[in-house]
């Protein structure tokens, strides 16, 4: 396989299909995830005995302000919870879910094989590598952006695994600020990938204001198509305004994708990022929205749950991956938005991202 062999199509775990095949899409999940390096032992003794423990009712409360602090929560590997939970989406209409799951994360590209099976979902996976805490550093360092490159195009062209299951988009890119010299490695050999493959480009940026820019400013010097990158998580970091105005005036998608979440993201993180911990709740996320839209840029924006947490599956009191299109679209009608600018959001924006160029 070659890049003309892609070009106009999507590719999804069990093959290329057409982007009319594609749907309604939710552009940023996760179905099996392991975060579990990212875990934070509290220092007080009450709190060190709740963190090993599994996620109950009677500790959901505890888990939600506590979202790093249970190692339970930071795990999502039970393939038939995962199909389970998936059906809530398909039921609500949904036809194609694209996960996120870098390779230093768990990722289990023969589990999507199974997952899209069984449930029917298009499932497109990402090939990426996540922050630098998720990978050795050592061994980070001793590889060259070009041969990081190689391994993403690998993923792309010829795919992993015993079924040689194929990659449809690089990400997501795991960055934080201060930016790290292997993530910055990682983002020049996700540049130097999409060039080789047309492939879109996914980005979790740092929470700092500046990260965004920072890292477009390197992707552009790399030669990485802005108009088919994607900045993520706008509602995760609570960006200004004037921010998220440049990462679009450069040619990149924002994407809204915590919708469901609640809460605020971890004090002693957020602040290590030198920003508070602001997260937008959903009736912000679509003013927001709505609010870019009529300063014209519908066809930049992209929303979805990014589900990488236990606490956010449906078994576990979360509102799960049907939450957008069971409760977010009405809310959106409520809100003013229009079929046509909805039907842009859900189905064409995607679309038009997810086909190689």
């Amino acid at each position: 396989m070659d890049r003309s062999d892609l070009k106009g199509k999507a590719q999804t775990v069990l093959g290329l299909i057409e982007p009319d095949e594609l749907g309604i899409t939710l552009p940023h999940e996760h179905i099996l995830v392991d975060g579990r390096m990212y875990f934070m032992e509290p220092t007080s003794a009450g709190d060190k005995k709740r963190a090993y423990d599994p996620i109950r009712l009677d500790n959901l409360g505890w888990v939600l302000h506590h979202q790093y602090n249970c190692y339970d929560n930071l795990v999502i590997n039970d393939e038939d919870l995962a199909i389970k939970e998936l059906m809530s989406l398909v039921k609500a209409g949904g036809q194609t879910l694209v996960d996120m799951t870098p390779q230093s994360l768990g990722r289990d590209p023969e589990a999507l094989l199974r997952v899209s099976r069984t449930t029917g979902l298009n499932i497109i996976m990402g090939t990426a590598y996540y922050s630098e805490a998720s990978y050795s550093k050592n061994g980070m360092a001793e590889r060259s952006d070009e041969a990081l490159a190689e391994e993403f195009v690998k993923d792309i062209f010829e795919g992993s695994g015993f079924f040689k299951v194929r990659a449809g988009v690089i990400g997501e890119l795991g960055c934080t600020w201060p930016l790290k010299d292997n993530e910055r490695k990682v983002l020049v050999a996700g540049a130097i990938a999409q060039q080789k493959t047309g492939a879109a480009i996914n980005i979790h940026p740092g929470r700092n204001e500046k990260s965004p820019l920072e890292i477009i400013d390197i992707l552009r010097d790399a030669g990485a198509d802005l108009s088919r990158t994607v900045i993520s998580h706008m509602d995760r970091c609570s960006y200004k305004l004037e921010n998220r105005l440049k990462m679009l005036e450069a040619g990149c998608y924002v994407e809204y994708d915590i919708f469901g979440f609640t809460g605020h993201y971890p004090a002693e993180v957020a602040v290590g990022e030198e920003h508070l911990p602001d997260v937008l709740n959903d009736t912000q996320r679509i003013r927001q929205i709505m609010e870019l839209i009529e300063m014209g840029w519908l066809n930049k924006i992209l929303i979805s749950h990014d589900i990488g947490f236990k606490f956010r599956l449906q078994a576990y009191g979360g509102a799960g991956y049907a939450h957008i299109l069971n409760h977010i679209v009405p809310l959106m009608k409520v809100y003013g938005m229009t079929d046509e600018q909805i039907r842009t959001l859900i189905i064409d924006n995607p679309k038009e991202l997810f086909v190689f160029k």
